[in-house]
């Protein structure tokens, strides 16, 4: 087998990694580039929605994974305002519909380190550090990407490419393909604190927070084991200073707003960052294919943006080796493209922007509206199933291929 027989992947976040370990449990080469020195350990995206539990089951570390997480059956919405806990809803309705009916809280990285491993001694699994893809020429039979690495520029050539390598991501931009959309004027302020939400303010792990000045969101994640950390999500003001956002005593009085406490709040991470929504122009083209928040970006509230990565990872590498094995042409590539972009134009660019409104809204008439058939929803077993049926991504995934071209 030449070295050109393989798939290159760009990026070895949870999306990369999720599609080499997909491939390479087929048989198929890969060699995975990314950019940093080592696996990055930052609190980013935790939450598994039951949709994407069901993959990670196919992939066999669902056990893993929900072993490293926590389980959440149940989420809330609150209304800021009054204090009031306006709805739970119990993933438990969905029993029939799914082996997971709950959310794992499980941070990504832990989700890298799981695939890694797994993928160490596997002969076929090439993973390299401090590579960073730096360019991209396509041809008929094969790709050849330029690479940054420890030794100088080198050159490295696959069969396909698949750009996993985030927002900004290098293979995008080079194979000219634009990114339509729009960024939010506010910025997402990011504190976690080990104060306990459940035990002090009666939250469970994932809590939604409507206000008309300032939303938030609040769950919990596993940490380094008990007794785990409580993440905190804000809008910020898009002219305020970074450093004034980040300081101590403007975080410690953010927290203490939103929860007032006698003591003050241990604050072990903190982030500001900018908000997109944006899906790529295509998916595909030839030979190079991008996933994950290369090809799509949304707004944090709902937890959809890992999970959409997983899901197009997934949907890729089953496409890819049909493909690799002659099992199928290259036009079901397309297919690729058109399932999932129209997954993320349809569902999640939609989903994530009405969570985002409805926890904003400012009109008295619609947030009272909002809060009524929330609450009736939750009320009513028939609607609450039908509600998280969407919310946990089910609904959305069973229909993919039935509204694509």
């Amino acid at each position: 087998m030449s070295d050109a027989s393989r798939v290159l992947i760009a990026g070895g976040g949870p999306v990369g990694l999720v599609a080499a370990y997909a491939l390479v449990q087929e048989g198929i080469p890969v060699i995975v580039f990314d950019e940093n020195d080592e696996l990055q350990e930052d609190p980013r995206a935790a939450t598994t929605h039951p949709a994407t539990l069901e993959l990670l089951a196919k992939l066999g570390i669902v056990e893993q994974v929900t072993e490293q997480g926590l389980v959440c059956p149940i989420f809330r919405f609150w209304d800021r305002p009054t204090g009031e806990m306006v709805a739970e809803f119990d993933h438990g309705l969905l029993k029939d519909d799914t082996d997971f009916p709950h959310v794992v809280q499980c941070e990504q990285f832990k989700l890298t380190r799981i695939l890694t491993e797994l993928m160490t001694d596997i002969e076929i699994a090439d993973i390299r550090f401090s590579h960073r893809v730096t360019g991209v020429s396509a041809g008929e039979d094969s790709v050849t990407v330029s690479v940054a690495t420890p030794e100088g520029e080198q050159s490295f050539t696959g069969t396909y490419l698949i750009g996993s390598d985030g927002g900004r991501s290098t293979v995008r931009k080079a194979m000219d393909i634009s990114f339509e959309g729009f960024t939010w004027p506010e910025r997402f302020l990011v504190l976690s604190t080990p104060f306990d939400f459940e035990a002090e303010r009666g939250m469970c792990y994932r809590n939604y927070i409507a206000d008309p000045e300032e939303w938030c969101n609040c769950f919990k994640v596993a940490g380094d084991g008990p007794p785990g950390l409580w993440r905190t999500v804000y809008p910020e003001d898009p002219e305020a200073p970074e450093e004034k956002l980040l300081d101590d005593a403007y975080v410690e009085q953010k927290l203490q707003s939103f929860f007032p406490s006698d003591q003050p709040y241990d604050i072990v991470h903190r982030n500001l960052y900018t908000v997109h929504q944006r899906v790529a122009a295509t998916f595909r083209m030839g030979r190079v294919l991008i996933a994950g928040d290369a090809a799509h970006v949304n707004n944090s509230i709902g937890g959809m943006g890992l999970n959409g990565g997983i899901q197009d990872s997934m949907n890729l590498a089953e496409k890819l080796v049909k493909v690799w094995k002659g099992e199928a042409d290259e036009e079901l590539l397309d297919v690729y493209d058109a399932e999932r972009r129209t997954f993320a134009v349809e569902f999640v660019q939609e989903q994530t922007i009405q969570n985002k409104k409805r926890l904003e809204a400012k009109n008295p008439q619609s947030r009272a509206a909002f809060l009524k058939n929330l609450k009736e929803t939750a009320s009513d077993p028939g609607r609450s199933r039908q509600f998280m049926l969407k919310s946990s991504m089910i609904e959305a995934m069973r229909n993919i291929g039935k509204s694509t071209p």
